[in-house]
């Protein structure tokens, strides 16, 4: 009998986001879609991360990527909120815990 690992990475698939990742991911793309705020989204399920773009115009570099990145699920977190610029934002373990990142009182979009 072969052993099949669980992990994507080891078993040298793509990286992608479960259901329940994507609903959540979505819900918060549409109320800040309804918000004025964001345009437009990517998704891409890449050999060592899954990546959530978020654009406010499409033609633009995303103003923010959500990561999940399974590799640093048990040292630093496997989710992380990258700014324009490359810098890490916020990390953690739970994509919940990440995304409080972007509640209405803790930030401004600046045009």
């Amino acid at each position: 009998m072969a052993f099949e690992p669980s992990n994507p990475v080891q078993r040298g698939g793509p990286v992608f986001f479960e259901r329940r990742e994507l609903e959540r991911l979505l819900r918060l793309y549409g109320q800040q879609v309804a918000a004025g705020e964001w345009r437009d989204y990517a998704i891409a399920g890449l050999s060592d991360s899954a990546v959530f773009s978020i654009f406010r115009r499409t033609a633009e570099a995303p103003l923010y990527k959500i990561e999940k990145r399974p590799a640093l699920a048990r040292r630093q977190g496997a989710w992380a909120v990258i700014g324009q610029g490359g810098m890490i934002l916020r990390r953690g373990h739970e994509l919940d815990q990440v995304l409080r990142f972007f509640e209405s009182r803790k930030f401004q979009v600046v045009k």
